[in-house]
């Protein structure tokens, strides 16, 4: 059963269901092994090194993947439904259109992830550092963003309902026709934050507000004399 937290302002928590698989069946994927369309299920992946292929559609279902290199691969509707990546190695991420149900990434890198038009429920991040991330149209469910530094998150059009960033670092946050409820950002970092468009009604922390009035002033067209 999810956990349904809320603190006193009425903020609700991400509700988080998702349980590592067990029972896999252990696989050392040859290259080639993975096709356009094809299904994976049940299975331990060591490394699972698809950089460079065009892989749409693929799905990934009760798995655990030790290591993800997936530099500039074609990932257009990927689908991953509980299952566990310890690390993510992608320098540019293409995964748009993309579905993500009950999954955990564990940490790595990420420079651009191309997550437009993608669902993310019942996911946590920890750990990642990500560079630009273009979530524009996409739909973020119980999501949490935990100890990760994102220098831009582009949210044009996106909605997120129950989502939090604890601990992260964040730098810079626009869009347009952005969707906002139950964000929490108060265990966020946010001291070097360049922006913050695209997550108008979040909650913040009394602390922050202090700290990001001249931004919020700036935004907001205001001069502080």
């Amino acid at each position: 059963m999810a956990r349904r937290t809320s603190s006193p302002d009425g903020t609700d928590a991400p509700r988080l269901t998702a349980t590592a698989p067990t029972d896999l069946e252990d696989w050392t994927p040859a290259p080639g092994d993975l096709l356009t369309g094809d299904r994976v299920e049940g299975k331990r992946i060591g490394v699972l090194d698809v950089a460079g292929e065009r892989l749409p559609d693929v799905e990934l279902e009760e798995c655990v993947v030790d290591t993800l290199r997936a530099d500039d691969t074609d990932l257009r509707g990927l689908r991953v439904r509980d299952s566990t990546i310890e690390t993510l190695d992608a320098p540019v991420l293409r995964a748009s259109s993309s579905s993500w149900r009950g999954v955990r990434i564990g940490g790595g890198r990420v420079g651009s992830a191309e997550l437009y038009d993608a669902e993310l429920n019942d996911v946590v991040f920890t750990g990642l550092k990500l560079g630009f991330v273009n979530l524009r149209g996409s739909t973020l469910t119980d999501v949490v963003f935990r100890d990760c530094v994102i220098d831009e998150l582009d949210l044009g059009d996106a909605r997120l309902l129950r989502v939090s960033f604890e601990g992260s670092t964040i730098r810079a946050v626009e869009g347009t026709g952005t969707r906002v409820e139950h964000v929490d950002l108060r265990r966020a970092d946010l001291d070097r934050v360049e922006r913050l468009e695209g997550l108008r009604g979040a909650t913040i922390g009394s602390d922050q507000l202090f700290a990001l009035a001249p931004l919020l002033a700036a935004q907001a067209g205001y001069r502080v004399g």
